[in-house]
């Protein structure tokens, strides 16, 4: 500009000067600068008011994109607090002998199922005895010598190499499982000696959550380790209808990966030590802040309400933040793109230059804040 009016337009030095300048000012990048960073710092700022806390940038710039998000049952969509509501017993056993026997064990696990049926015989006043050779199987259960005798507490699958049949009971076990509620096999030796039934509430946010998530065209998978007639009845719950049950604890992340092998952007939400992995595999992972340290440690997004309709507010932000990016981005662009040919042209003054040079920045940093009202609208 400056030697176009100097050498080419006849101006003078003073004149081409002014037009130098303000074709300086005029092209200052900073509107073009604050255009991300703003954004992302009222978008996690907001984040973290609302109890969702956003480990990094990226995780937010992610976020937007997710096509299926996969839920935990237990502690994600349940409440996570599991209590006894069915002791079964067989052959000349009692309930308070299947108790004993399962409570004894159990104590030495820290899975929330076992601490529900621990936390059952203690209110039946139930004395636990001594264990010895406890051995836990993730996804399984649990085994180990109970006074003399080798009892094993889990699944069907779990008691499958030490029981004969579990066919007898199978009728019972399905009209609990109908009910929604998880069932845990008790056996010493290679007799079946009976079951316990537990039941785990749905919490009151998590249909509206899911179906929320489905009017923004986000499919909603559920994953658990129970058994299918359980799994299902707390799906039809909440309104899901894809459902991945009996998954071993070491086979979620593998679950994901093959959603992802789809083409799918995957959002992995979850609370315990076995949903970690998934966590990290999941192109975002979401903890619930009611949840382990190891699965918040692990996620991208900790939730600390440990309500799923955040997870709603999270990838309503996340859109709401790149859609303002872009806004600052595009006007920051068009600033320059009319403003310098103008300044170019001699036309405008380094005095208007530096306010409108102000003023642009000033929108970009206005536009970034309206995130709030916008999310709380959206809400």
């Amino acid at each position: 500009t400056f030697i176009g009016w100097f050498v080419f337009g006849g101006s003078g030095f003073s004149s081409s000067m002014i037009n130098f300048i303000a074709v300086l000012i005029i092209a200052c990048p900073c509107a073009l600068g604050l255009a991300t960073p703003t954004a992302i710092m009222v978008g996690t700022g907001l984040g973290a008011s609302k109890g969702i806390l956003i480990k990094n940038a990226e995780a937010l710039e992610r976020a937007h994109n997710i096509q299926t998000v996969v839920l935990d049952k237990t502690g994600t969509i349940t409440e996570g607090k599991p209590a006894v509501t069915d002791v079964v017993p067989f052959g000349n056993l009692t309930e308070n002998d299947v108790l004993q026997k399962a409570a004894s064990l159990e104590k030495h696990s820290e899975h929330p199922l076992a601490q529900a049926i621990v936390r059952y015989a203690t209110q039946k006043g139930i004395r636990l005895l001594p264990v010895g050779s406890f051995e836990a199987s993730p996804g399984f259960g649990v085994s180990g010598m109970v006074g003399n005798d080798f009892v094993v507490v889990g699944s069907v699958s779990g008691l499958s190499e030490y029981v004969l049949s579990t066919e007898d009971v199978s009728p019972v076990a399905d009209r609990l499982g109908d009910e929604g509620k998880t069932i845990i096999y008790i056996s010493v030796g290679d007799r079946l000696d009976g079951f316990i039934g537990i039941s785990d509430s749905v919490k009151p946010t998590s249909r509206e959550a899911v179906q929320l998530l489905k009017s923004m065209n986000i499919d909603v998978v559920m994953i658990t380790g129970d058994n299918s007639f359980s799994a299902k009845r707390i799906a039809d719950e909440v309104g899901i209808e894809n459902i991945l049950g009996n998954v071993k604890p070491e086979e979620k992340a593998s679950r994901i990966k093959s959603l992802q092998a789809e083409g799918k952007i995957v959002a992995m939400v979850g609370d315990g030590i076995n949903d970690a992995p998934a966590l990290a595999q999941a192109n975002v992972g979401i903890a619930m802040g009611t949840g382990t340290d190891v699965a918040m440690e692990t996620a991208d997004i900790t939730l600390m309400k440990g309500d799923l309709l955040s997870v709603v507010q999270a990838i309503t932000l996340s859109k709401l933040t790149i859609r303002t990016i872009k806004q600052n981005l595009f006007w920051a662009f068009v600033y320059n793109i009319i403003g310098i040919p103008i300044a170019a042209f001699g036309l405008l003054n380094p005095m208007y230059a530096a306010a409108a040079m102000a003023f642009s920045s000033v929108s970009v940093v206005t536009n970034s804040l309206r995130i709030k009202s916008k999310s709380s609208n959206a809400k």
